[in-house]
């Protein structure tokens, strides 16, 4: 298995513009920005969302909870090949619609797991897609995962002992508010 923090990743610039290409381990060691395109999977009535928990080897937020299969931008992808890269990788899911539903800068400041001492700086590329159809898990990626009802998510959020992925709160904090 190759070295995860020398794998090459876009680097962004402020404006959300990829300039160039940068290993991942100096990127999140030297707090630059980068892209992060994931993907919301719904059940297609809509009632529930896939959750998962991050695998503890994870190079950020390892073994926290997670509503969004996503990861880096990888050099020459654009967010929405990302997102369907990864949904495909993490979650085993392929050939579904892939609908845009949040783009926005992000920085997390210090913390455990977070990158480099002034923390991640990020730009989210967010969609959505639905299915029913099964969830095969790749186990470098993901610890566990299941279908939580959309009630139980919101109540989970708002519970501060729930250790879960700061990036995809602001996803998953903005769709519930519009439900």
């Amino acid at each position: 298995m190759s070295d995860p923090a020398a794998e090459p990743i876009a680097l962004y610039d402020a404006a959300g513009h990829q300039i160039g290409t940068l290993a991942r381990g100096e990127v999140y060691a030297r707090s630059l920005w980068h892209g992060s395109a994931g993907v919301l999977l719904r059940s297609v009535d809509g009632t529930r969302v896939h959750v998962h928990r991050r695998a503890d080897t994870k190079l950020v937020m390892p073994g926290v909870h997670d509503c969004v299969a996503g990861g880096v931008v990888d050099p020459g992808e654009t967010p929405a090949q990302t997102a369907a890269r990864e949904l495909a990788e993490e979650l085993g899911v392929r050939g579904v619609e892939l609908t845009p539903v949040l783009s926005r800068a992000w920085e997390s400041g210090p913390g455990p797991g977070l990158g480099g001492p002034q923390g991640l700086r990020c730009h989210l590329f967010a969609f959505e897609a639905r299915w029913d159809g099964p969830v095969v898990t790749q186990a470098s990626e993901v610890a566990e995962s299941w279908w939580m009802p959309v009630d139980e998510l919101r109540a989970r959020l708002a519970d501060p002992a729930w250790p879960f992925a700061p990036d995809s709160r602001i996803l998953a904090e903005w769709w519930l508010a519009r439900l």
